[in-house]
């Protein structure tokens, strides 16, 4: 007798895209004993479930997800990349608009770096764009302390080992030299941590500036430290193959007109960052 696969979707999944956590902050409130469903606590995440079950993360019902949105953010130096810093430093949520949704990283940037994150209220979106499967081509511009030459940059692009972890190959071209430094560009499609810094230290390069100017399709281009762009909706499904959204679907917050969707728009933000 066949095993069939019970209907519907992960509970994990089901949280990430509602947008309350990403799947892996799912998982682990699941198994602290956060997550109800059909008023039962649970404590695995194998487990699927449908529209018709009753769902709660910490005690609060599981909305229904809203639309994806993706929003392009230029992170100023000085900000951590997460929710809270267990060191006390600002994050880059004390500076978001405060009108935004929940939303969450699309992989990081460290406290010294600077350029363009993505953010999502979607944790599915999340997910599939920090895959390396994704393939996107992550470009920087770096700023390193030396003289480099092609002999120097060579290993980066054939791919280098540094402290036992293996670095696939660099898009790398020297830019120009400007006194004791230089200015490259670096394209990535897998980033591990620190990975820029990491490399340029091993064949004796320090790095003193590093912007990230696009990921995949999307640019940075004139955002300004702090200011917040959203994706239109229609360049989102083109770009991830999402399914268009049913007619007559507004725009999360703003009224649609009937029987048509709402027209997306592209809305640039900026929230002064705060002192100290």
């Amino acid at each position: 007798m066949e095993n069939k696969t019970p209907p519907g979707e992960r509970i994990a999944k089901v949280i990430a895209r509602a947008g309350r956590a990403s799947r892996r902050e799912a998982e682990r409130m699941i198994a602290e004993g956060r997550v109800t469903v059909n008023g039962k606590k649970i404590d695995s995440p194998a487990l699927n479930v449908t529209d018709a079950d009753q769902i709660t993360v910490d005690d609060t019902p599981l909305a229904a997800p809203d639309a994806a949105r993706l929003w392009l953010y230029h992170k100023p130096t000085g900000r951590v990349t997460t929710t809270r810093d267990e060191q006390g430093r600002p994050t880059i949520y004390d500076d978001l608009p405060d009108d935004l949704p929940r939303v969450m990283s699309v992989g990081r940037l460290d406290l010294n770096s600077e350029g363009l994150l993505l953010l999502t209220n979607d944790g599915a979106i999340k997910r599939k764009l920090e895959l390396p499967s994704t393939g996107w081509l992550r470009k920087y511009r770096v700023r390193v302390n030396g003289r480099p030459t092609d002999e120097t940059l060579a290993p980066l692009r054939k791919g280098i080992e540094v402290d036992g972890q293996r670095f696939q190959p660099m898009q790398v071209s020297l830019d120009r030299q400007q006194g004791a430094n230089a200015w490259l560009t670096i394209g990535l499609r897998e980033g591990k941590n620190r990975e820029i810094r990491r490399a340029m230290t091993d064949i004796g390069l320090t790095v003193n500036r590093l912007i990230r100017t696009s990921y995949g399709p999307f640019q940075l281009g004139q955002l300004k430290p702090g200011e917040v762009e959203e994706v239109r909706r229609k360049i989102l499904r083109d770009q991830l193959g999402l399914e268009p959204e049913p007619v007559g679907t507004a725009k999360p917050g703003k009224p649609g007109k009937p029987g048509r969707p709402a027209k997306p728009t592209v809305q640039r933000r900026r929230r002064p960052p705060k002192k100290g």
